[in-house]
């Protein structure tokens, strides 16, 4: 398989840190079947046993998702489908998408949240809501992950603040004393290190303890970047874009994760009961260009399944 590199010739290797190889084990990654579509063989790419979240956007067939899961539970990878509350129509509907999961796919985790549509559809309008209709725990689920927003949600807070975020995590906190599910928080991405740490800082202090998979933006074309950050909400951290995209040396070249990602991770060795648990890669680059990244930097934890 011929990997790609974005770095310039002249440059070598990066000999990542033992804190990033460190940071990096485990990492979990996001498709859409579209996306996934274009991957030959996901065990090319990707570690043995990597956790997939499969985005579900509004339109998707519900039969295009399951085929997916299928295709990469086959393959051997543990599928996380996203369960957008605003675009399932009710109860009967919900149960239906976690029988055709599970027969199709043997799904046991799930992301959920109110997904990016302004009318829901029909019951439900949150995360919180499916949660409480009890039909992922009476299915077994053994992973239930809920959205996180370090720099906020202005659908959620309109005023910038984090009012209604913060109510809505502590309501996740309590339901996560009473599932047998692990929960944890799967976040928006994001692209300083600082307005991550104080977020997670600040969750710790409000006694928030789930556990915290950072979303990571893989390496993209920066004019890519700054268009899904804008319609992502992206707040402070977009300053790095920003400033990034008036260095004319840097215009051209291929944004990476890897400031960011190394300032988290020296930040984690520094203080073990930091509590971001995982990275969570979006891959708006693309699949095999996340892969490629995180095989580079990563260490044998990182090899894909095919190479070990």
């Amino acid at each position: 398989m011929a990997l790609l590199n974005f770095r310039k010739k002249t440059e070598g290797p990066i000999g990542a840190s033992a804190d990033v190889v460190a940071f990096l084990e485990g990492y979990s990654i996001e498709v859409m079947p579209r996306t996934a579509a274009k991957v030959e063989n996901f065990r090319d790419l990707l570690p043995e046993g990597t956790r997939v979240y499969i985005a579900h956007i509004e339109g998707t067939p519900i039969e295009e998702m399951v085929a997916t899961a299928k295709r990469l539970a086959d393959e051997g990878y543990p599928v996380m489908p996203h369960f957008p509350a605003r675009i399932i129509k009710d109860k009967a509907t919900l149960e239906n998408w976690i029988a055709m999961y599970q027969g199709e796919a043997g799904v046991k985790q799930a992301l959920l949240l109110a997904g990016g549509v302004d009318t829901p559809h029909g019951a439900f309008d949150s995360s919180m809501q499916l949660l409480e209709t009890g039909a992922f725990d009476k299915a077994g689920f053994t992973n239930l992950h809920v959205a996180g927003h370090p720099e906020g949600n202005k659908d959620i807070d309109p005023d910038g603040s984090m009012a209604n975020v913060m109510d809505a995590l502590r309501w996740k906190q309590k339901f996560s004393e009473t599932t047998d599910a692990k929960m944890a928080l799967a976040t928006q991405f994001a692209f300083d290190a600082k307005p991550i740490i104080a977020w997670a800082d600040s969750l710790k202090d409000a006694g928030i303890d789930l556990p915290i998979h950072i979303g990571i933006a893989g390496p993209a074309k920066l004019q890519t970047l700054i268009k899904f950050a804008i319609a992502c909400g992206v707040g402070p951290s977009l300053k790095v874009l920003q400033k990034r995209a008036m260095d004319v040396s840097k215009l051209l070249l291929p944004y990476e994760p890897t400031d960011v990602i190394a300032e988290l991770a020296a930040h984690k060795a520094a203080n073990p009961d930091f509590n971001i648990e995982k990275v969570h890669f979006f891959p708006l680059g693309g699949i095999k260009t996340n892969a490629t990244w995180a095989i580079e930097n990563g260490g044998s934890s990182t090899t894909p399944a095919n190479a070990s």
